[in-house]
């Protein structure tokens, strides 16, 4: 058996800008019913069914079942990985209107990737993370000690995360920043416990998240990180001249 990839079929499956829609709605993790996705990308529910179709036989989606309603979501984290990374090489959707222009910088601003933060609060925190010595390394994030710590003085679930059978920590290309953020298990608990903290919340539509005034307050005093302007207090980056 030759252990070349036949992409032909994903290719395929992500030929259609309405099925765009559909992954990126999906990247942060939700379960969305059909309906949603249809509005979303400005389709007919028929239409929309025929695609979720193509997406569900490629793999790429599942589809459950409640009642009279089907709600889709992604496949699992590898799909979102997957996704995450084509995204560094593919063009950015075209944004018309106020309403689409504000939804993109939601995104680039802070996000779910899957279940671990993403964009510029996602590459911020890595950043900082990685210049006080809580991670190291290059190509791959590791815990440190003094991370270790760290992340636990804030109510990070470490000891949950480096238990479960599942990478602890691994360097995900952002689509929006052109850097790494943190993924893995350590990843899924720090973007839960930014939740639970209330530190950020899941915006109201799509997929962004808003850092909350108490979230921007402990991103300041505790890691000098500010997302109050574009680059403002991130300080030089730590990935700098890595080729990323």
């Amino acid at each position: 058996m030759t252990r070349d990839r036949d992409f032909t079929a994903l290719g395929r499956a992500l030929s259609t800008p309405a099925r765009s829609t559909f992954l990126n709605l999906l990247m942060d993790g939700t379960r969305r019913p059909a309906g949603e996705l249809a509005r979303a990308a400005g389709v007919s529910a028929s239409t929309a069914s025929g695609h979720l179709s193509v997406l569900v036989d490629a793999g790429l989606v599942t589809c459950e079942t409640r009642g009279r309603h089907r709600y889709y979501a992604l496949a699992g984290r590898e799909v979102a990985h997957a996704l995450e990374s084509l995204g560094t090489v593919a063009d950015a959707a075209p944004v018309s209107g106020y309403r689409r222009s504000r939804r993109a910088e939601y995104l680039a601003a802070a996000r779910f990737c899957y279940d671990h933060l993403a964009g510029r609060l996602g590459t911020a925190l890595t950043d900082a993370w990685v210049r006080s010595g809580w991670l190291a390394g290059r190509d791959e994030l590791v815990l440190t000690d003094a991370g270790a710590v760290g992340l636990r003085e804030i109510g990070v679930d470490v000891d949950g995360a480096v238990s479960v059978r599942r990478v602890t920590t691994r360097a995900c290309l952002d689509w929006t920043e052109r850097r790494p953020h943190l993924a893995g298990a350590l990843g899924a608990a720090v973007g839960t416990r930014f939740l639970e903290a209330g530190w950020v919340v899941r915006h109201r539509s799509g997929r962004g998240l808003d850092v909350t005034p108490t979230g921007h307050d402990v991103l300041r005093e505790t890691w000098a990180v500010d997302l109050s302007r574009r680059g403002a207090g991130l300080g030089a980056s730590a990935w700098t001249g890595r080729g990323t």
